[in-house]
């Protein structure tokens, strides 16, 4: 369609090196996500991120992904590095108090297990966005989906952006998007070769598909 211009955002997170970086920029992707949660299996430690953000074109969001860091969030140093990001996204059991107080340093994705949904009160968590994500003791990246549905109703009782998350790959992901209508997509497994390294080829068509929309 001559001049048409999606709507859908596309976030590729677990990003780990350069290459896969540049694949997903290349690819049309509108946000880059980078973990820093030393336990998972897709973790890079915050100096090597800032490298990679470095290079990057402007206008790619650039996210900042942890689990619980209280202390990082305290510590003087780790708040100037984390002022090389963009958004931080939130994806542990973190307090609407916690929450707020990092509000005050980046705009805040807060992350929630897709089954925890119904009894969250967005009104109590100062974000920018909210994500639903498959229910994990590793914080996500388990490859699973969930009823979408949850997320349906979730929209309904929250003012600002859903992300949808969670085992959402080339082949489903057309699908997620007619359920929810989310703001925005957010993908790491579903198109990756192996943990941390991204299959270029799924990429592609991953964010191909979304910008159909």
């Amino acid at each position: 369609m001559t001049g048409f211009i999606s709507k859908m955002r596309v976030k590729i997170c677990g990003i780990t090196n350069r290459e896969d970086a540049e694949a997903a920029i290349a690819a049309g992707a509108d946000a880059l996500g980078f973990i820093l949660y030393e336990k998972s299996k897709r973790f890079i430690p915050i100096e090597r991120a800032i490298e990679i953000v470095e290079i990057l074109p402007p206008f790619v969001q650039t996210v900042a992904v942890t689990v619980n860091a209280v202390k990082e969030f305290t510590n003087l140093g780790w708040r100037k590095q984390l002022k090389n990001f963009g958004i931080a996204q939130l994806h542990g059991e973190e307090s609407p108090i916690h929450v707020k107080a990092v509000s005050k340093y980046l705009p805040v994705i807060k992350v929630f297990p897709a089954d925890k949904a119904e009894t969250i009160e967005p009104k109590h968590y100062s974000v920018s966005a909210f994500m639903l994500d498959t229910p994990s003791k590793d914080y996500g990246g388990t490859g699973h989906v969930y009823d979408w549905n949850l997320a349906v109703e979730f929209t309904k009782r929250i003012t600002k952006p859903l992300i949808l998350s969670g085992g959402l790959n080339p082949e489903n992901v057309a699908k997620a998007i007619e359920t929810v209508h989310p703001y925005a997509v957010d993908v790491s497994s579903g198109v990756e070769a192996s943990p941390g390294r991204k299959d270029h080829a799924k990429l592609r068509d991953f964010i191909q598909i979304c910008k159909s929309f």
